[in-house]
This record gives structure tokens, sequence and C-alpha cells, in this order.
């Protein structure tokens, strides 16, 4: 029997381990990935430990759903996949494909589907099953470089998206992490003006790189220093997850102006009806994307648009790489080596 390493969250609230495990097997649906790096996302985390709002899951299990590798084997009905592609692997794992939301484009929200390092073993391990209709072929790249667009990527261009901004607009990216710096640069691709706003000098100093045209910083009075350059912002993303970056966001937008929700906070937002009724604010919440947000968001990766910014750690040291990510410290994504 062939064998693999895997991270594993084997009890709630507790640090990872490796376990060496059976390779598992694809049913005939299925196809199974050779993992050759997989971003560490603070979902798993947040899932692992309890905080995730949601059902907790099944322990023990592989967390990780930002895999990136070359498809090992195939089920017998697969047909539109073969063994040696390089692909992702992604937050869906499959979906019911039959539901209203499935049905209009917004398969994301398929009450039915099944979550990558969630309700299914995930990508912190050699190998790994996935749906075959949900493998998402590769561009051309390092796998290290790829794995983030799993799901700071397809997150990212999905809230760029969600604030329906037109070319020229003005925007603003509140957090420059791993979703963050993804955002700037798919706003910038799709002509938007874009303003970054951190805590972190060395992360505005990405931002500029990236193509923002003004970074600053959180400490400094950030609403009236926007506001006084812009006369106010058409739309805020948000990736920071604290409630003081959503306020911040909700102040720097003109009348009319988007506030899209990515990070996100246990505690509550505070939200004033009055200048939101008034100015016609909308404030929308964004969670990963569909198989056709990910493909877009990678062919602007293909065209040069994109870049990811990812620092690796192998994935033996897991345990390492996860309080790195917590720290707040990691300049872009931090990725585990398989």
């Amino acid at each position: 029997m062939r064998t693999m390493r895997a991270v594993y969250a084997e009890e709630l609230d507790k640090n990872f381990c490796i376990r060496e495990v059976p390779v598992p097997v694809p049913n005939r649906k299925q196809a199974l990935v050779r993992i050759h790096a997989s971003g560490v996302c603070p979902t798993d985390t947040s899932i692992s430990s309890g905080s995730w709002l949601m059902k907790r899951p099944m322990f023990p299990y592989i967390p990780g759903h930002e895999g990136a590798g070359v498809i090992a084997a195939v089920g017998s009905d697969v047909s539109n996949i073969k063994e040696g592609d390089r692909v992702g692997v992604f937050w869906l794992n499959s979906t019911c494909h039959s539901c209203p939301y499935c049905l209009r484009g917004r398969e994301n929200l398929c009450l039915s589907q099944e979550s990558t390092g969630y309700t299914m073993n995930g990508t912190h391990a050699e190998y790994c099953l996935v749906s075959a209709d949900f493998v998402v072929p590769l561009p051309t790249g390092g796998l290290e470089q790829l794995a983030p667009l799993m799901c700071a990527g397809v997150t990212s261009y999905k809230a760029v998206k969600e604030l329906g901004a037109d070319r020229g607009d003005i925007v603003v990216v509140i957090g420059v992490g791993g979703t963050g710096h993804l955002a700037i640069q798919y706003a910038v691709a799709r002509g938007l003006t874009v303003l970054a706003v951190d805590v972190d000098q060395s992360k505005l100093e990405l931002a500029t790189s990236l193509g923002a045209s003004l970074a600053v910083n959180a400490n400094g009075f950030p609403v009236n220093k926007i506001v006084r350059e812009t006369g106010g912002v058409h739309g805020v993303i948000v990736t920071a997850p604290m409630p003081k970056a959503f306020e911040h966001g909700l102040r720097m937008l003109r009348r009319g102006g988007v506030c899209v929700l990515v990070g996100v906070s246990e505690a509550p937002l505070a939200i004033s009806a009055f200048p939101t009724v008034i100015n016609e604010y909308s404030i929308r919440g964004t969670v990963s994307g569909t198989r056709a947000d990910l493909v877009e968001a990678l062919d602007l990766v293909n065209e040069g648009k994109v870049r990811t910014v990812v620092s690796t750690t192998p994935m033996e040291e897991v345990n390492i790489a996860i309080r790195e990510v917590k720290s707040g410290q990691i300049v872009g994504r931090k990725v585990l080596t398989m």
C-alpha cells in the first residue's frame, strides 16, 4: 500500500501534526492530485480552532484549500483531464449542480457543496482527492506562486468584480496581506485607480510596487487623508479582519459607494443607518468564487498582469508557518512545499 505524508488537525484548537497515511484512491468521478505546493490561508486555523462560525469539521482531518500540483490518477468516468496535467485545487471540491445557486452561476453558495480542507480532506498533503469537474488547469509558472491563487487569488478577484466599478474609478484596499496584495493588482488590471491602507510600512511599500497610486498608514488618520485626496472613493475592499477597518472603509466612500467585506471578524460590525441610507452605500460580502471566477483570475496571471508574492516553508514545519501567518508579519502569502 502506497503511503503519503499529510498535515492533520487532530483536535480542536491544537497544533497540527504530520501523519503517514495511505494514499487515497479516486472514485469514478474524482481525480487524485499530487500536491507540490499548498498556500496557508487564515481560514485553516479559524476552522481548526473553532472560531469559524459554521459547523465544526469532523476531526481528524487534513486542512488546506490552496493546492497546486499534477494529476496522478483519474476515475473511470473522467475524460476532461489526464495524468500529468498541471492543476489547481480550491475551496470548492464539488457542488450539487442543480440548486438555484448552481443554476444561476453562484455555485460557491451551494448548500450541498463539499469544501476542500473542511468537509473533505485538504491540500496540506502530498496527495488530495477532488471532483474532476472542479480541478482547474494552471498556466505556466512555479507551482508555489500559483497555489495562493486558489483562494487568495480568486477571492480578491471576485471582490474587485463585486465593486461594480468602472475604469478610472478610485478604490481602496484595506489590508495588504495575502489577499490584499492580489486585490490591488486585479483592480489595477481592470483599469481602476487603487489606494492601499495598512499598518505595516513594508506592506505599504509592496502596495506601491504593485501599482497602488497612494499608500496610507492606518495609524495616521487614513480616512481624513483619503477623503481629502479623493473627495471619497467609489469602492473599498476590506481584507483586514477588524471592525475598525470596516468602519474606516465606510467613511472613505463617496455617495453611492460600495464596501466589500472579505476579512471575517468575530466581533460585530457597527453600521450607522442614517449615512448608509442617505448616501446609498452598498455593503457586500464575498466568499471565495466560482470555477469561472478562478479561470478569469488565472487568465490575468497568464497575461503577466498579476503575480503572487510568496515565502515557502516545508510541510513538516507547518506549525511554524501558522505562527508566522498569525503574527501578521508575512509579506504576501505563506506556502507549504511537499
